[in-house]
């Protein structure tokens, strides 16, 4: 039976009739593409142990072992995302995209629903690459040639625990030391759409903005993402699984399940180095009458990369 992909609002596809514990190298390439063009994948009904998800992710990539989060027993390849009925703070509760702090981010991330509360715990997922498509010209043209800045410090550094709660479940905080600057606005590695590639956690400035500037330009962004039409809310049950391309979305755990625990197992697949966003005719000519003439004067300060089409 072939696989079924199925657009979902705001972003993501629900993929049906495949069985991620006996996947193929021709369903690899699939749901490579899929990742690609839709940003995230939603699976349901699975039955996934720990070591036929480590198989599945090897499939897409070499793994990332994550610095921060504590593994899972016997599993150190697979990271422990726990909320206990004492904890009062989630994991992820922020809008972020992993790793985006690392010189060469993650390509997504595969999370396996293990203890699920009664209600709640949803994940809400955002498309970055319609984000950009409908930002005004003029902001686009703005953003196109600019860098932003990412750093792991001020989430899992020392000074970003503030209290106990997170103790056990996080750590390492001598390890937050990542450093980078992307594009911000990538070519997206697979569909090579022109994305947004900013987020509020981990984004800490605009190279060659002061920070007023830098910050006004990114609430101003995140403003815009924030539009209901580019989100999908995912509700978990059990045999749910999830993949996220980073390059492509944001992701948010929402903590709305008081006294109620929560496990997940996530493995995160290693990534390319980004490439900036180029400029085509199509772009350029699409909205309003411009000359070639103006195409070459589209921004002085770096000059535009004109890719086929």
């Amino acid at each position: 039976m072939a696989i079924e992909i199925e657009a979902a609002r705001g972003v993501g596809a629900y993929v049906r009739n495949i069985n991620l514990a006996q996947i193929e190298s021709r369903d690899v390439e699939q749901l490579r593409s899929a990742l690609g063009e839709y940003g995230v994948l939603f699976f349901r009904d699975q039955n996934l142990s720990p070591e036929q998800h480590i198989t599945l992710a090897e499939s897409f990539g070499k793994i990332n072992i994550n610095r921060f989060f504590t593994a899972v027993d016997g599993y150190p390849s697979i990271a422990q995302v726990l909320k206990e009925p004492s904890h009062q703070k989630n994991v992820g509760r922020f809008w972020h995209t992993d790793h985006s702090y690392d010189q060469i981010p993650a390509l997504g991330s595969i999370l396996v629903a293990r203890e699920l509360p009664s209600k709640g715990g949803d994940t809400v997922f955002r498309n970055m690459a319609t984000a950009y498509e409908t930002l005004p010209d003029e902001m686009k043209q703005r953003i196109l040639p600019l860098k932003a800045l990412h750093s792991s410090r001020y989430v899992f550094g020392a000074e970003a625990y503030t209290d106990n709660d997170l103790q056990g479940r996080l750590g390492n905080t001598e390890l937050a030391t990542q450093d980078a600057i992307h594009p911000l606005v990538i070519q997206h590695p697979i569909s090579k759409k022109s994305v947004l590639y900013v987020n509020p956690q981990f984004t800490v400035g605009i190279e060659g903005l002061d920070k007023a500037e830098g910050d006004e330009l990114l609430e101003s962004l995140y403003a815009h993402a924030m539009q209901e039409q580019f989100e999908h809310r995912f509700q978990w049950r059990d045999g749910s699984v999830v993949f996220w391309d980073n390059r492509a979305s944001w992701h948010q755990a929402l903590n709305d399940y008081p006294g109620e625990r929560r496990l997940m197992h996530r493995i995160t697949v290693e990534g390319c180095e980004l490439e900036a966003a180029t400029v085509s005719w199509v772009d350029f000519f699409k909205h309003e009458e411009k000359s070639p003439v103006d195409f070459m004067k589209f921004d002085r300060t770096e000059e535009p990369q004109i890719r086929d089409i």
